[in-house]
């Protein structure tokens, strides 16, 4: 949904945003002006949530970090708004289904008390041409419900396709509100959701929930050097690794830029670090090609952090220790994993 400023407001929160542009060094574009704008005017909890993670690990924004910024927040109100309007096409089609209904109801009505007289006059026939005229207006009546009701059924057939296709595209905008476009796999906000909810699960049954944050190591110089169609076709082979590696409940998602994350539901930070490892050890092992010319790029590695829940906390808690986690992997050398235990015996020396 779209929200309107007053004049002043809207200054207020262009000036700020331009500040912050001017700040982090982020290209005037309108795209990202967008994005800072919207931070600004701090409607949108997550969108803010995302950027101050960012700001308090002292990220680059780059460019691609402001698009997936915009692409996971700023522009699901367009999605949404998509997604209501399907919803009333649909209750449209229900309401004229329900409309065919009732007008069939009321034929049928009529129908039976025509055929009840009918009858009755036909019983009651004094005479050879009584009795015909009441079967004439029988036959007469009942052709009459046979069209109706022939004509109920074409447009009880239209409408239930109708719904159909509107209900197939409702569940395709959905699927596509909570997939990331590039890669495949769910997308920030449907990270966000289910992060929420394994947490709520968590709580009520007493499960373990882990949390990985995974972050592709030197991306941007990878970038810098061979080009973003390189860079992408990178990004869609971790999102394809990680997607065969959430298994049993698991869910992958690419949490913005080259990060990635992986919820892991009823483990523990074993389990979670074995994930990991596969996952580390998988990226390692692939070499980047070219496939048009067979030019080789490579390898490339990821480092991954881990955390664990802890019942009755924020979940922007957990999400700030796997983040810890994972730059203190990065600091560590790269291409490794580290948990939330070992940064914490690390700080605590």
């Amino acid at each position: 949904m779209e929200h309107v400023d007053g004049p002043s407001q809207a200054k207020e929160y262009a000036d700020t945003a331009l500040q912050l542009m001017l700040r982090y060094e982020i290209p005037a574009t309108p795209a990202n002006f967008e994005v800072w704008y919207t931070y600004a005017s701090g409607r949108d909890t997550e969108l803010n949530e995302a950027l101050d993670l960012l700001i308090t690990n002292n990220q680059p924004f780059t460019q691609d970090q402001n698009l997936a910024v915009a692409q996971q927040h700023v522009r699901t109100a367009d999605t949404s708004d998509t997604v209501h309007e399907t919803s009333l096409k649909i209750e449209e089609s229900v309401n004229t289904v329900l409309g065919f209904v009732s007008e069939a109801n009321d034929g049928a009505v009529s129908y039976g008390e025509s055929l009840e007289s009918n009858l009755g006059a036909m019983a009651n026939a004094e005479n050879l041409e009584s009795l015909r005229r009441a079967v004439e207006t029988l036959v007469s009546d009942t052709k009459g419900m046979t069209a109706q009701n022939s004509l109920l059924k074409g447009r009880l057939e239209e409408s239930s396709k109708e719904i159909q296709s509107l209900r197939e595209h409702l569940e395709s905008v959905q699927k596509e509100a909570m997939t990331d476009g590039l890669t495949g796999i769910a997308n920030r906000k449907f990270f966000d959701t289910s992060l929420r909810q394994e947490a709520t699960n968590a709580m009520e049954t007493g499960s373990e929930l882990c949390l990985l944050l995974g972050d592709i190591d030197h991306f941007k110089k990878f970038n810098d050097n061979y080009g973003h169609q390189v860079g992408d076709q990178v990004l869609k082979l971790v999102g394809m690794i990680l997607k065969d590696s959430a298994k049993d409940g698991a869910i992958a998602a690419r949490y913005g830029g080259e990060e990635f994350a992986i919820i892991v539901p009823q483990s523990d930070l074993d389990k979670a670090q074995e994930i990991a490892e596969s996952v580390r050890m998988t990226v390692a092992s692939k070499r980047i090609r070219k496939r048009s010319t067979g030019e080789d790029f490579g390898n490339i590695t990821m480092s991954i952090g881990i955390s664990k829940f802890k019942p009755g906390e924020p979940v922007v808690d957990l999400i700030q220790r796997a983040d810890e986690s994972l730059y203190f992997a990065k600091n560590a050398g790269r291409n490794r994993i580290a948990t939330e235990q070992e940064l914490a015996a690390a700080t605590s020396d």
